[in-house]
């Protein structure tokens, strides 16, 4: 069948139907209201602000929460009645991970003594890292991962912390191991506990697989947490660069999700709050691209 006749058979209400969307949407711009989505920050994109003199920006735009924080900046937050969406401090680095047993007594001794600490601030999640192959196949390496984590995770369910992997891609973090969903995923499935899930980093997923979409489509249960960025640059995720998040965070929201999309994007803008604000109202569906 042609595509013009197969259109011209087509009843109109199903063609509505098909077309119709689960959101409101405002009849004056003809965009979404909202899309349900818990906003956050990554603090080493503004570092160039103090935490007293970032925070209460922060919250001005409507923002009450800030990733990539350690214990040592915790009572600041509390200070300013904020949130720490994704707490750090307890890793090596990005290349000492959990894929190396030689790592696997000291991340222990350090993820120990970090859970209760994140839990006794009132936070939930705390990252960490697979660390570099140097030569290691994924499959072993993947193994060694679960024997180090294996470690820590009853301690984490104890104080209901959730270890998050973070998702590289190989052209910024050469050698990483964990820079593929599937890998990442087969590490959970692994573990089989909620209490371990992957930070699903979209800009760094796109440069690695692409495919966004239906990856947080069907591996959702998975993913503890959201990363943005522009593509190519990593810089603000507006109309200039590849990715349409009003599209990828609707993605997220059908699925249920519940915890935080952090804006981890380095801003070009001589005000980056401008930067953020908009990022914001591109995510919410408030706002289009510019």
């Amino acid at each position: 069948m042609k595509r013009r006749d197969f259109l011209q058979n087509v009843p109109v209400a199903l063609m509505a139907t098909s077309l119709a969307t689960p959101f409101a949407l405002d009849s004056t711009t003809g965009l979404e209201r909202s899309i349900p989505i818990n906003h956050s920050v990554a603090r080493w994109c503004l570092s160039q602000y103090k935490l007293d003199e970032l925070l209460p920006r922060l919250k001005d735009i409507g923002i009450h929460s800030i990733d990539l924080v350690g214990p040592q900046d915790y009572q600041t937050l509390k200070k300013y009645d904020m949130h720490c969406s994704m707490c750090e401090g307890a890793a090596i680095s990005l290349t000492e991970g959990f894929n190396d047993p030689q790592y696997h007594d000291e991340l222990v001794k350090r993820y120990t003594e970090a859970i209760p600490r994140v839990a006794d601030a009132g936070f939930t999640n705390l990252i960490c890292f697979s660390g570099n192959r140097r030569g290691m196949d994924d499959l072993v390496g993947l193994e060694n991962c679960a024997i180090g984590l294996e470690r820590i995770l009853p301690l984490a369910e104890k104080y209901g912390v959730v270890i998050q992997m973070e998702l590289f891609n190989a052209q910024d973090h050469p050698d990483y191991m964990c820079d593929s969903s599937l890998w990442g995923i087969s590490l959970c499935r692994r573990l089989g506990t909620p209490h371990f899930k992957l930070l699903y980093d979209i800009y760094h997923m796109q440069i690695q697989e692409g495919d966004i979409i239906h990856q947080i489509t069907e591996y959702h249960e998975y993913f503890g947490h959201y990363h943005t960025a522009g593509v190519p640059g990593r810089n603000e995720i507006g109309a200039d660069q590849e990715l349409y998040y009003p599209a990828i965070m609707r993605a997220i929201a059908k699925t249920g999700f519940t915890g935080y999309v952090a804006q981890e994007f380095i801003p070009t803008n001589k005000d980056p709050f401008v930067s953020i604000a908009e990022a914001i109202g591109i995510c919410e569906g408030s706002r289009l691209p510019q």
